[in-house]
């Protein structure tokens, strides 16, 4: 938490409550927000857990909820006697909505040493595990110029690194008069801000990622070399069964494509463990699959049902076993993450500052800085040990 906002959740929820905060910098009541997050049962609980936590810190403050929990289930919300009230997803950027004299919504933060800046909200597809799309609705994406508009703000401030983010960033555009893609989004903002050292994006759907995206990932300086992709299984029937639109080749195909084209590319992924009807092989392919596509940034994800999703009426993986096989897809994850950061060691990476002492590589390796290290500021490192998960 920072100035009175809690943000659960992805990074859409974090740029946007970069807004919220000067949203409801003039309200005439000081006021506090928790941007809830809905993705997962756990998720929805814990922000249940931040609005108690943030009554407590300020007990005669206006507390409202927005996202994805506090728009899906509003009523489990307004029904907490510490809530004053919510704020619909639709209505978040809304200065009518917090009923303040709001600060510009251009003006960029200075609590993070990188940029977050939401280029698309919302999903057009239909995943049998996913509540989301009833939370953000369907896609809608920021036009070039508004993005650009945004980035500009955050350079002149001194932002290192920019980051896009999005439910769907890979679906940017479709719904835009020609239906760019995202691929030219990203070529606009290269070639207007030739000076931008870094450039960052958030989690692509594989089967999007149209041909002049790769190109520029694998062979562009700025973009850094780091792809974070929505698998979220290993196995062809999982993968049927949840709608996702690849197969379990074309993923494994897709990071080897990416390793190819530039070595020192990092992969992530998103992974769910213990979906409804998953057998003993189904989750061998989930924790084989780490290692296939080299997979060193894991977000795993023990599958809990979401009420009004197909997924929730299937036929259910015991709980204790879910979180069994959520441990051993993780444990994979830190092997290849170990062998990985191992492999890092005697290299001289550039490493942008944050403000806790840690920053990162243009892989999203993490390191430890040398003390008085400014935050925000990119630094030559070359690590010779590893102490406690961080590169040193």
């Amino acid at each position: 938490m920072s100035d009175g906002v809690v943000t659960l959740g992805c990074r859409l929820n974090l740029a946007e409550s970069e807004a919220i905060r000067g949203l409801i910098a003039g309200a005439e009541r000081p006021t506090v927000v928790v941007n809830s997050c809905a993705v997962t049962a756990e998720a929805v609980r814990q922000s249940r857990r931040a609005v108690r936590r943030l009554r407590a810190a300020h007990p005669d403050a206006r507390l409202l909820v927005t996202g994805c929990a506090a728009t899906i289930t509003p009523e489990d919300f307004t029904a907490m006697p510490e809530v004053d009230g919510v704020v619909a997803n639709a209505a978040k950027l809304d200065p009518a909505a917090w009923a303040a004299h709001p600060a510009p919504l251009r003006t960029p933060s200075a609590r993070h040493t990188r940029a977050f800046v939401p280029v698309q909200t919302g999903c057009d597809h239909a995943c049998t595990f996913c509540i989301i799309p009833a939370g953000r609705g369907k896609s809608l994406s920021q036009p070039i110029a508004a993005v650009l508009n945004a980035v500009e703000g955050h350079l002149a401030s001194g932002a290192s690194e920019v980051v896009l983010t999005g439910v769907d960033v890979t679906g940017w555009g479709a719904d835009l008069p020609g239906a760019p893609r995202l691929g030219d989004l990203v070529a606009a903002i290269l070639a207007a801000f030739p000076d931008l050292p870094r450039l960052r994006l958030s989690s692509l759907d594989g089967v999007e990622i149209d041909g002049l995206l790769f190109e520029l990932i694998t062979g562009e300086a700025r973009i850094m070399p780091h792809v974070h992709l929505s698998l979220q299984a290993g196995h062809d029937l999982t993968l049927k069964r949840m709608k996702r639109r690849h197969t379990r080749a074309e993923a494994v195909a897709l990071s080897e494509r990416l390793r190819r084209a530039r070595p020192d590319i990092a992969i992530g992924a998103d992974l769910i463990a213990g979906f409804p009807s998953e057998d003993a092989a189904m989750h061998a392919a989930n924790v084989a699959i780490v290692a296939d596509c080299g997979i060193v940034h894991g977000h795993v994800f023990p599958y809990s049902p979401r009420p009004g999703t197909p997924a929730a009426r299937m036929p259910q993986v015991p709980p204790p076993l879910v979180r069994e096989r959520a441990a051993e897809v993780r444990a994979a994850v830190a092997a290849t993450r170990a062998r990985w950061l191992e492999g890092l060691i005697g290299a001289t990476r550039e490493v942008l500052a944050e403000r806790d002492g840690t920053g990162h590589s243009p892989e999203f390796a993490p390191y430890r800085l040398p003390e008085g290290t400014a935050p925000g500021a990119i630094v030559l490192l070359t690590p010779t040990r590893i102490r406690e998960g961080l590169l040193e």
